[in-house]
């Protein structure tokens, strides 16, 4: 049996080119006209930035009160003041003839639909699901659309007992999201974004205008102000590629390839940040290389903590140890560190320019200008704040190293086959130039980072009449 929900139908305002409005444009104030209105805080729904808006409702001729103009919220700090053209379309939405507004049944062979009461529509859900549920709760498929309650709808279908549930993010940026939490503890977009402020060089990977729109859009300005420079990588040049200082248009697909050469040219000219990775990421931790189940896995004491190899010592210690030296280059019993790995795998000549070139469809010449330009903004226009701070181990710093250089990426990359592999190879260039929650690179927004160990799990069991074991992936 198949079941469909639909909604509000959107008004056509909603598929414009995506620009910048502002609260501060004579088009967008409060028609003069409006009298007695309403003035009422809300949060836009068509995307996970969530602008902040104010609407203004009346009452009609009938005396009900009716939404009659929206505008951004400029003491929101998400958006201040600023919509997209989907935000300013709401009032399409909300007076959408196509809009549902009570339940609807159509008999099986019936070209109608009939109106009916709450009532019946809970009862014929009911009667439906609860056997379902009761017996194999996995044969219930159940799938949602774009919308703004896809973690109370994977939190229905997690209670229900199904594993089959998916939503609109598995088809957008889940698994660019998952790459990032694996990765770096974190991803793009709503886990954080760049530092504005210090950046000078700022690459975006398949990045469309509906995405993280207003807070790009602004961030976008105030690069364009200092004079940083913009590289959009896209097959196509529009929105914000059409406004990059350098636009590379990629073979859809090839983005990973592309970005891990860049890895490869940076490894082989030593332009990688070693303390960095040394003192604040899992590259000196030690890899079990015995034959068996584990080989490939991270080394662990009997603690369970990763080990690492002091250079001090010389000896095997927990990675959080204070005051250690964590050795990149040691080896221990035959056992190496992530780093060596990272460098035999990425040194080879699979991702020397010249042998990616051609499926990039970018020449050789210019992914080593652009690896070249990432190396000298990261390292010859590094900077200093003097700002203290203490690092996971407890060992006090007197200042802040800033690498200003940083990424964003969305659906553009993470909507392929290899999308996750893709994301975290991004992530990999990041963590080596050492531009990760650093002044100048990307900063994660409280409480990410955080250990890949501390997200749910997810689920592995299904039970009839009981819930799962665990969350759905996402």
């Amino acid at each position: 049996q198949f079941f469909q929900v639909t909604g509000a139908g959107l008004g056509t305002s909603s598929m414009t080119v995506m620009g910048l409005a502002n609260a501060a444009d004579p088009v967008f104030k409060k028609p003069n006209k409006l009298e007695k209105t309403t003035e009422t805080r809300s949060t836009c729904p068509y995307c996970s930035v969530s602008c902040g808006v104010l609407l203004y409702s009346a009452k009609d001729a009938t005396g009900k009160q009716k939404v009659v103009h929206v505008e951004g919220d400029t003491d929101n700090p998400v958006n201040k003041g600023t919509l997209c053209p989907k935000g300013a379309g709401l009032l399409d939405m909300i007076d959408s003839p196509d809009r549902l507004q009570f339940p609807e049944v159509r008999e099986p062979g019936s070209k109608e639909f009939k109106r009916i009461s709450w009532e019946e529509a809970l009862k014929i859900a009911t009667d439906t699901l609860a056997p379902i549920r009761a017996n194999a709760p996995e044969k219930l498929a159940f799938f949602t659309g774009r919308d703004q309650s896809q973690s109370f709808t994977s939190f229905w279908a997690q209670g229900f007992g199904t594993p089959n549930y998916a939503a609109h993010g598995g088809f957008c940026s889940v698994n660019m999201a998952a790459a990032g939490i694996y990765t770096m503890g974190g991803a793009f977009w709503e886990f954080g974004q760049p530092d504005w402020d210090h950046t000078k060089l700022f690459m975006l990977f398949g990045v469309a205008e509906d995405h993280d729109s207003n807070p790009i859009k602004m961030g976008l300005g105030r690069l364009k102000e200092r004079g940083a420079k913009v590289i959009g990588v896209n097959p196509i040049r529009t929105g914000y590629n059409a406004i990059s200082d350098e636009w590379v248009g990629i073979t859809p697909g090839t983005d990973g390839l592309f970005i891990l050469s860049m890895v490869h040219l940076l490894l082989k000219a030593g332009k990688v940040d070693l303390n960095y990775l040394a003192q604040l990421t899992n590259a000196p931790a030690l890899v079990d290389s015995t034959e068996g189940p584990n080989k490939g896995m991270l080394l662990r004491g009997a603690d369970g903590k990763l080990l690492v190899i002091d250079r001090k010592t010389g000896k095997p210690v927990a990675f959080d140890t204070k005051g250690i030296t964590p050795d990149l280059a040691a080896t221990y019993e035959g056992h190496r560190t992530v780093f060596q790995h990272l460098a035999e795998r990425y040194l080879s000549d699979d991702y020397a320019p010249e042998n990616v070139a051609e499926r990039c469809g970018i020449s050789a010449d210019r992914i080593r200008a652009i690896a070249a330009d990432l190396a000298r903004v990261a390292f010859d226009e590094a900077f200093e704040l003097d700002q203290p701070w203490t690092d996971f181990r407890g060992n006090r710093h007197d200042k802040m190293i800033g690498r200003p250089v940083s990424f964003h990426a969305m659906r553009g990359v993470s909507a392929h086959s290899n999308g996750f592999q893709t994301c975290r190879s991004l992530h990999l260039l990041q963590i080596i130039l050492g531009s990760v929650e650093v002044p100048g690179g990307f900063r994660f927004k409280p409480p990410y980072p955080k250990p890949v160990s501390a997200h749910p799990k997810p689920h592995c069991k299904v039970t009839p009449g009981a819930a799962l074991d665990g969350p759905h992936l996402g």
